[in-house]
């Protein structure tokens, strides 16, 4: 695993050790697996992963915001925001590696 970050490579090699596909099969898996979570996502679809967490859209209304630096008002458009809402178990494993 890359320092710090987990990556599509890292994925795709875990797969390549566990599952036994070659590396090529095993990325595409990987990438295939990713581009069916995107797809959803932009289609305003929720991506539940079960022990792990949801992935979803959320539209955000136009607002104004302020410069910190400035304090200047600034508007900000409407926009979609992507959240993540880890699950309970996903939360409890987190919180142990604290204790360790």
């Amino acid at each position: 695993m890359s320092e710090g970050t987990l990556t599509r490579m890292d994925l795709s090699e875990a797969v390549f050790r566990e599952v036994g596909l070659s590396r090529n099969e095993s990325a595409d898996l990987v990438e295939s697996v990713i581009r069916h979570m995107s797809d959803a996502l932009v289609n305003g679809e929720s991506v539940k992963v079960s022990s792990f967490g949801t992935f979803s859209v959320r539209s955000k209304n136009a607002r104004v915001g302020r410069n910190p630096k400035t304090g200047e008002e600034v508007p900000i458009e409407p926009r979609r925001v992507l959240t993540f809402r880890p699950s309970h178990l996903m939360k409890e494993r987190v919180d142990a590696g604290n204790k360790s």
